[in-house]
């Protein structure tokens, strides 16, 4: 992991526990509130990061699809020149098969214009030795047709014989001249085809190798993208998982911040109780003004007599109670029978799976004490006779068990 990364988580981490720290026990409405501004001041502190953070990730996540969308036109570019090199290569096949052609012809054309030449020349020879022998002899042979001719007709013939000997003797002469000359040409053609091909093959061969080249530098150049491309992931994940330990923090503060507000809620109605009971004007309510469910109206109920006296083996809610006396009559005057003494209530109703799953109403269970929960983490009890019947934080001491009697 990239040192930078490290350096992030580390720094999260020390901020985790330098700004989440839970608020200590605090016993007047000054310090409550002090405590209440503290937390917010480390609130704001811990957004103004999460801006920060939230900033550099969508500047990573810019330069992440900026980085895609190359890498991608690079992905696209090898393709195509994958595909151009595969076109050259069959193309370069297809000019070798064609040139191969060209030799074979060539082999049988020049064959032909050979042939053709050979014959030329044999018909030149016959024929010259024809007109040579006949004009070298002309008187003799003219003189013999008249003296052999039996008739004038005989005389004609073979004289318009001689003449066509001669006619044919040209004839034939030409056919070959022409033949060889068209042989000749198709030679010359074939010879020319086959210069070309060679051309195009050493100029494709020559476009193959560069193509070649260009997607090695392709390729290359992807690779680093996909490096860039993954650090730049990493790093937005860490920018992530710092956002999502802010909130973390936020909300815990926000739930330390509301049990003050809570305590602070308690402390005045503690001290408003004390001044009606000192002024002897305190009214209580009865469970049926209270509303919702059962274990929060129990909760509330309760609520009301903080402040009043603690008294061992007491059981009223006024003039004072023991902490299994203030549960025993809480649940009394909602109809409920439940045990007398702190050590019974550890297995009366139903388990409870620790204080994070209780609900208002449930009963807390200590050592030689018990209490009411009452929500965010704290207890309504029936405590000492120094502070009397009073809330409290309810992991202030042990907790045994948590039991639900509704």
């Amino acid at each position: 992991m990239p040192k930078k990364a490290v350096w992030w988580i580390l720094l999260t981490t020390i901020m985790a526990v330098l700004l989440v720290v839970v608020p200590v026990g605090a016993t007047t409405i000054s310090e409550l509130q002090r405590q209440q501004r503290d937390l917010r001041q480390r609130q704001d502190a811990i957004r103004r990061q999460q801006q920060a953070d939230q900033a550099l990730l969508n500047q990573v996540n810019n330069e992440l699809s900026g980085l895609q969308d190359d890498a991608d036109d690079i992905a696209q570019e090898i393709v195509e020149l994958d595909e151009s090199i595969v076109m050259i290569i069959a193309s370069v096949n297809m000019i070798v098969d064609e040139i191969a052609d060209k030799v074979d012809n060539l082999i049988i054309t020049t064959a032909l214009y050979e042939e053709a030449k050979l014959n030329e020349e044999i018909q030149y020879l016959g024929m010259k030795n024809r007109i040579q022998h006949m004009y070298e002899t002309e008187d003799i042979s003219l003189l013999q047709i008249l003296l052999t001719s039996r008739s004038l007709s005989e005389m004609m013939n073979r004289i318009e014989y001689m003449e066509k000997l001669n006619v044919y003797d040209g004839l034939q002469l030409d056919a070959y001249i022409e033949a060889k000359e068209i042989a000749d040409a198709l030679r010359e053609q074939l010879e020319y085809e086959k210069a070309e091909l060679e051309a195009q093959q050493y100029e494709l061969e020559l476009e193959q190798q560069e193509l070649e080249r260009l997607l090695v530098e392709k390729r290359e150049s992807y690779e680093n993208y996909e490096v860039l491309i993954a650090r730049a992931r990493q790093q937005a994940a860490v920018y992530s998982t710092n956002i999502t330990n802010h909130n973390n923090q936020i909300r815990q503060l926000q739930a330390q911040e509301a049990g003050l507000r809570q305590r602070e809620a308690e402390i005045r109605a503690a001290e408003e109780a004390a001044k009606r009971a000192g002024s002897g004007s305190r009214n209580y309510q009865a469970p049926s003004a209270f509303s919702g469910t059962t274990g929060e109206r129990i909760a509330a109920y309760a609520l009301q007599f903080v402040g009043n006296p603690y008294v061992a083996g007491g059981t009223s809610l006024t003039n004072g109670a023991d902490c299994s006396g203030f549960i025993w009559r809480i649940y009394r005057d909602f109809g409920y029978n439940v045990p007398r003494n702190s050590y019974s209530f550890r297995t009366a109703g139903t388990a409870v799976d620790g204080i994070g799953n209780a609900q208002k109403g449930d009963v807390v269970c200590y050592a030689g004490h018990v209490g009411i929960y009452i929500g965010n983490g704290r207890i309504v009890h029936a405590s000492t006779e120094r502070t009397g019947i009073r809330t409290s934080n309810a992991n202030y001491r042990a907790i045994l068990a948590v039991r639900r009697l509704v």
